[in-house]
């Protein structure tokens, strides 16, 4: 976790009453919503599905909300670079930043999808929290009270769902697109048999490798694995092509998108819709194979 400068417990901003909380992707902004309740106005800058998080431009607004912000919350992990140089550029002695990547030790180069990683999640969680309580100690109580509500109702529906993947699916072999699928693929208990390198490729906006591109489409040929996943935001030539021989081959294709969908959702309710539809294609699966 780290910081602009530390500061002691301070009172939320004066004109509203509430903290003032800044996220670089709505994901995440999310939780700080739901967590913080009515003692804080949270902004997220990215929020519109269409936005591409890694090439976004920032606005002269996006630099007034930082320069104003008691917290920002970042990605980190080489994801949203473009959120340090707003920082950097409107500082402030008090404001606090909260830059996940950190909180779990990861860097650029690694994968920088942590939401789809349930620990992540997790650690963010307490770590929002905390900061919570830091700046506005007055209703540490509240936040206090808050996360449980969210630990143990909100996200009810999101960890039952998770632990019924693993439970029913755990060592299932599948397939994905890009790199956005690994962390989650990791928590379900699946067996993601597509190269590192493809994902990360694809990923990273790059072209992969012909021997990987043949990897890939002799899993499909083959059926060596039963479900492909895909993230719709980032339908390149090569993933249409991969849904389509998957599709022809009766292998399941489940969706998943990069930031949150629809725009003005929950965290919980997004994750918890894509793992239903990831659990009905890996039903299916098993329908088709227990069937020949």
């Amino acid at each position: 976790m780290a910081a602009c400068a530390t500061s002691p417990s301070k009172s939320p901003t004066a004109s509203t009453g509430r903290l003032q909380v800044v996220a670089a992707e709505d994901f995440w902004g999310s939780l700080a919503r739901q967590l913080g309740g009515s003692h804080v106005q949270v902004q997220s800058l990215i929020a519109n599905p269409a936005t591409d998080p890694h090439d976004y431009e920032p606005t002269p607004a996006d630099g007034r909300a930082i320069a104003s912000a008691d917290l920002v919350l970042t990605n980190g992990i080489g994801y949203d670079s473009w959120i340090d140089r707003l920082i950097a550029a409107n500082r402030s002695s008090a404001r606090k930043v909260l830059k996940v990547g950190d909180l779990v030790g990861l860097e650029a180069g690694d994968n920088p999808h942590q939401w789809y990683s349930p620990d992540a999640v997790d650690k963010v969680i307490a770590a929002i929290t905390d900061q919570y309580k830091s700046l506005d100690a007055s209703h540490a109580a509240d936040y206090d009270s808050q996360r449980r509500a969210y630990e143990n109702t909100a996200l009810s529906g999101y960890r039952s769902a998770i632990a019924d993947i693993r439970a029913t699916y755990s060592g299932t072999p599948v397939g994905a697109s890009e790199s956005l699928f690994t962390p989650l693929a990791s928590a379900l208990g699946l067996r993601l048999l597509t190269p590192p390198s493809f994902l990360n490729a694809v990923a990273e906006g790059s072209d992969p490798t012909a021997a990987d591109k043949a990897t890939v489409d002799r899993q499909i040929a083959t059926k060596a694995i039963s479900l492909f996943v895909f993230n719709r935001q980032n339908s390149t030539p090569d993933v249409e092509r991969l849904v389509g021989a998957a599709n022809a081959a009766g292998i399941p294709v489940a969706t998943i998108t990069e930031t949150l969908t629809p725009q003005g959702g929950t965290f919980q309710d997004w994750q918890t819709r894509q793992l239903h539809a990831i659990a009905a294609s890996l039903a299916a699966a098993g329908a088709r194979a227990s069937a020949k």
